[in-house]
């Protein structure tokens, strides 16, 4: 749990570059399409060990996936000893990334940086990026990201 009191920190360190918009619930206009209706059954997701997927490196956790709101999504990303679950990379979204756990080295555009826990990394759209696990331990951190070409939110799928 001591995971969640890094939360203020977290959301300073990506709420006004990446999450400006926030959900709320709203009815059905005449106008046009019905707005998701959000509430605390699909706006609240809690670990599931269960619910994981595995990757080459250790395994990933959709806390908020593309569906839930309009692309803004935040993933928990566990990665073994001295591995990496992908090599640097590019693409027109901006990311942030927030160490949780273990020893990270992150990449921006030729060159690598060693932090620790508590660390936040912006990756400006287009810029070469990359993380990997520079430690002995699991490296766990998380991704806010929002996805341009995410399909119109529905929240209850996102359960």
């Amino acid at each position: 749990m001591k995971h969640f009191r890094l939360l203020p920190l977290l959301l300073s360190c990506s709420a006004a570059a990446l999450l400006t918009s926030t959900a709320t619930a709203v009815e059905p206009t005449v106008s046009g399409p019905p707005t998701p209706h959000y509430t605390l059954d699909n706006c609240i997701n809690t670990f599931d060990l269960a619910k994981t997927e595995k990757t080459d490196a250790g395994y990933q956790y959709w806390f908020a996936d593309k569906n839930l709101a309009d692309g803004k999504t935040v993933k928990l990303s566990v990665v073994g000893p001295h591995l990496a679950t992908h090599a640097p990379h590019h693409h027109p979204e901006d990311e942030f990334f927030f160490i949780l756990e273990g020893k990270a080295e992150l990449f921006l555009d030729g060159q690598w940086r060693a932090v620790g826990p508590n660390t936040c990394f912006y990756c400006p759209s287009g810029h070469e990026h990359g993380i990997r696990n520079a430690g002995d331990t699991v490296l766990k951190y998380l991704v806010i990201k929002k996805y341009e070409d995410a399909p119109a939110a529905t929240p209850a799928a996102a359960k």
